[in-house]
């Protein structure tokens, strides 16, 4: 991996650490009845928080976009998940909207707004990228593919591709950018307590996510048996299929 890659993992890893400190505290709050004065600090300690991780994706996209949209940050069911190497903003918002119960008419018509503003700007998202792909495609597929010995038309197409190449980060970068803006607009819409339970809910499906990678990584595995029909079937097949053919115009 880059150099960058690297301190980001260090960097991420530091940062679940932090994010499960938070977790805790706003939890503890919660169940303690503290005052919306008090919790309000925490919550927007843990805004302050989530703001720092784009802001260290965003040193990263800048650096190895590849690491980034690889998602080789995260753990194996995470990635199953990712939406343009993050979480779907509309996705969250679909589930977090019933975790809000009680709620005013008004807040569950502004959350409902923002998760459909949410899904426009993902596919506008979608789209620019698909564009995108296929511009890049066509840049390294351009021309002959079998003179490798030509240098200058294979400087040429690596040249044009690069140029193309540079705008992927700023692909990756709207959508973070997205993933942020819906977390403060959630903020503003919601009061202090029903942001600090989404937060809570937010960091306990991610947690569910990273530990199933850990529940199949350990799950109990038996040794790969052929069912004795399916066995039966590929013997009977492969004597079939190693049998002379008889040309069926030897009569003639």
């Amino acid at each position: 991996m880059s150099s960058a890659a690297v301190m980001f993992d260090m960097e991420y890893a530091r940062w679940l650490d932090e994010d499960n400190k938070y977790m805790a505290e706003i939890q503890g709050a919660l169940q303690a009845q503290v005052l919306d004065a008090n919790l309000s600090t925490i919550v927007e300690d843990c805004m302050r928080h989530h703001d720092e991780l784009f802001h260290l994706r965003a040193v990263l996209a800048r650096s190895d976009v590849f690491h980034l949209m690889t998602g080789m940050w995260a753990t194996q069911s995470e990635r199953c998940f990712l939406w343009m190497a993050g979480f779907r903003p509309s996705e969250i918002l679909k589930m977090l909207i019933p975790q809000l119960d009680p709620s005013t008419e008004q807040q569950l018509l502004g959350m409902c707004n923002l998760q459909q503003s949410s899904e426009q700007a993902e596919e506008a998202l979608e789209q620019g990228l698909k564009q995108l792909h296929q511009s890049l495609a066509d840049a390294v597929g351009a021309g002959p593919l079998n003179d490798g010995a030509d240098v200058a038309n294979y400087t040429g197409l690596m040249a044009l591709a690069l140029d193309r190449l540079d705008n992927l980060e700023s692909f990756y970068r709207e959508a973070d950018n997205l993933r942020q803006q819906t977390l403060h607009h959630m903020r503003r819409i919601l009061t202090t307590r029903q942001t600090a339970r989404c937060f809570v809910s937010l960091g306990e499906y991610h947690r569910r996510l990273r530990a199933l990678s850990s529940i199949w990584a350990s799950r109990p595995r038996e040794n790969f048996m052929m069912p004795e029909n399916v066995s039966s079937t590929a013997t009977e097949f492969q004597a079939i299929h190693h049998q002379p053919q008889q040309n069926q115009f030897s009569g003639l």
